[in-house]
Formats: structure tokens, C-alpha cells, sequence
């Protein structure tokens, strides 16, 4: 049995559409018939939220993390057909433990051994930082997904978080590479979100998904309501794109991966 294919989802600039991906593109490739683990990396804890899971009892990430829990463990259902891999607030308290361990950048790497036979894909949506998790993330994972706001300051971060990449690869990831650059927040009336996505495609070519996700209204009210796009309103335009991109990321997997 092949292992997954590891993914983070991550932009240290916030309101970019990080977590709406994570959520959406699990959703879709869930639909896809694919198994798929979303971890919940950022101590925000959107991603759990978005997805309805309300924390009763049960060991969450940080257990996994700080208490040596198997991830297993910590594994939840979703009704959207994906499991999930919760969190809460005090995660925040783990990078200050991680900071502290000898291997602290390996830890999330460690734990997905547990699990990594079991899933097609396991996604983790990072915290909107480059700090401990998010790169205890970018260890763990084969490739990166970079959503980025069609906006003013789009670019802004980009080139860091790009560094930040290629130095993890070459100390200690030597598989990670960029999966893509996502389009996020896409207004067609708007020449400034034209010209941002122009200017994306130029900088980056090859590595810019086709998929571009609209600004969509259902899209940003289905978290409110625990549920992906997908569940929420399938036909609306962002449900669309998440299922697109979903398609786009599993046609790439097949062919590198067989």
C-alpha cells in the first residue's frame, strides 16, 4: 500500500483563503472517492470549526504533539466523508514545548507514520506564521500549496515563505516542492484582480494552478454554517473551483505517483 501524499496549505499572510482551501479541496477530493486526513495545524482552529466539529472530550493535536498520544488517536469523522485531526487554542502552547525538544521540527513528520498508509492525501492547513508548526509541516510534507489573495500586496511574504522553502529542502526536506500557487478571492469586474493574477501567472508560470477561486458569497457563509462549500451550496461558483481544483491536484498526483 502506497503511502499518501502529504500537503500543507500555507501563507504566513493571513485572510488569504488558507483555511477555505484546506477545507474545500478535502471536501472535493473526498467527493473524488480519494481518503483524505485534514490536519488542523493553526491554534485558531478554524479548520475544525468549519467543518462543524464541536471538541466534547478526546485527545486533540496537541496531545499528539505534547503527550506523546498516537495520531490516531486524535482521528475525528466529518460528515463531509473526510477525517479530520482537530484543535483547540492551547495548541499555541505546544510550539513553545516544541521549541524545546531536540528533534522539534520533526514531530508532526513522526506522528503521520502512524497514519500515512491509511490516506490518499492528508492535507494540514498551517497557521498564517513561519513559526514551529508551520514548519514541522513543511518537514512532513512532499509539496506545498500556496493560496494567494488576488489583491493589492498579493505578493507580499511570498519571496520569504519561497526561501524558507528551499532552505528546509536543502537541510532537511529534499522532497518538498510547491504544488502550486492557488488564486484566491478572484473579482473578474475588478482590473485589479486582472492585473494581480496577470502578474502571478508571470512570476510563477508553471507552478500557478488553472483553477481560479471567485470571490463567492455562499463560499465565505458556509463555514458559519460547519460545512465546506461543497456540502453548503455545491452549485455555487466556489464549490465549483474547490472541485476543480480538486480534480487539477488528482490528475497531477496519478501522474506522478501512479
Amino acid at each position: 500500500m502506497k503511502n499518501a501524499k502529504v500537503i500543507a496549505i500555507t501563507n504566513q499572510k493571513g485572510g488569504v483563503g488558507k483555511t477555505t482551501t484546506a477545507i474545500n479541496l478535502a471536501a472535493g477530493l473526498a467527493i473524488m472517492n480519494r481518503r483524505v486526513l485534514l490536519i488542523d495545524l493553526d491554534p485558531q482552529g478554524n479548520a475544525t470549526s468549519g467543518v462543524g466539529y464541536i471538541h466534547k472530550e478526546g485527545p486533540t493535536l496537541y496531545n499528539a504533539l505534547c503527550d506523546n498520544v498516537h495520531l490516531s488517536k486524535t482521528i475525528r469523522q466529518t460528515h463531509e466523508h473526510f477525517d479530520l485531526v482537530p484543535t483547540l487554542s492551547h495548541l499555541t502552547a505546544a510550539e513553545v514545548k516544541l521549541l524545546q525538544h531536540p528533534n522539534r521540527e520533526k514531530q508532526l513528520q513522526i506522528l503521520l507514520n502512524d497514519v500515512i498508509q491509511q490516506y490518499d492525501f492528508i492535507l494540514i492547513d498551517c497557521p498564517p506564521a513561519l513559526n514551529i508548526l508551520t514548519v514541522n509541516a513543511l518537514v512532513a510534507a512532499q509539496s506545498v500549496i500556496i493560496p494567494v489573495q488576488c489583491e493589492y500586496f498579493a505578493l507580499e511574504g511570498l519571496t520569504k515563505l519561497l526561501r524558507t522553502i528551499d532552505q528546509l529542502k536543502s537541510s532537511v526536506n529534499q522532497e518538498l516542492a510547491i504544488e502550486g500557487l492557488l488564486r484566491t478571492m478572484y473579482d473578474g469586474r475588478n482590473k485589479l484582480s486582472h492585473e494581480v493574477s496577470e502578474q502571478i501567472n508571470k512570476h510563477f508560470d508553471t507552478q500557478v494552478y488553472e483553477t481560479i477561486v471567485p470571490r463567492n458569497v455562499r463560499l465565505a457563509e458556509a463555514p458559519s454554517h460547519g460545512m465546506s462549500a461543497l456540502k453548503y451550496d455545491r452549485l455555487c461558483q466556489g464549490a465549483i473551483a474547490y472541485l476543480a481544483l480538486a480534480a487539477e491536484i488528482a490528475r497531477k498526483s496519478e501522474r506522478v505517483y501512479g
